[in-house]
């Protein structure tokens, strides 16, 4: 069985977050939020629990999808010495500087 995404997490957290706001108790919720995204009793605990937590909904995030390409080592080097500095992915640098770029450029992004 595979992993989840961080968008099916989310998606799955801000439905147990729901059930428990709509006043179901922890079990009832359990079982709807089971048979809502087909998972265990026990994960499905899990999210009720970490919901719980939480005390919010979550965003849900796009999806993503790993790209391969060549940048000389001395942006690379400058791109990790500024995701590190805010504290920020490298992937997350990457994206937002692209979608600066498309908005600038009159790109859909």
């Amino acid at each position: 069985m595979s992993r989840s995404t961080d968008t099916q997490k989310a998606q799955r957290l801000n439905a147990a977050y729901g059930l428990l706001a709509r006043g179901l108790k922890v079990a009832e919720a359990a079982v709807l939020l089971s048979r809502q995204f087909t998972l265990s009793r026990r994960q499905a605990y899990r999210y009720i629990e970490a919901a719980q937590a939480i005390g919010r909904p979550v965003p849900v995030t796009e999806p993503t999808t790993a790209v391969t390409f060549k940048l000389p080592p001395s942006l690379v080097d400058a791109i990790r010495t500024r995701a590190a500095a805010e504290e920020t992915t490298i992937s997350d640098m990457v994206s937002r500087a692209l979608r600066a770029f498309l908005d600038e450029a009159g790109g859909n992004g």
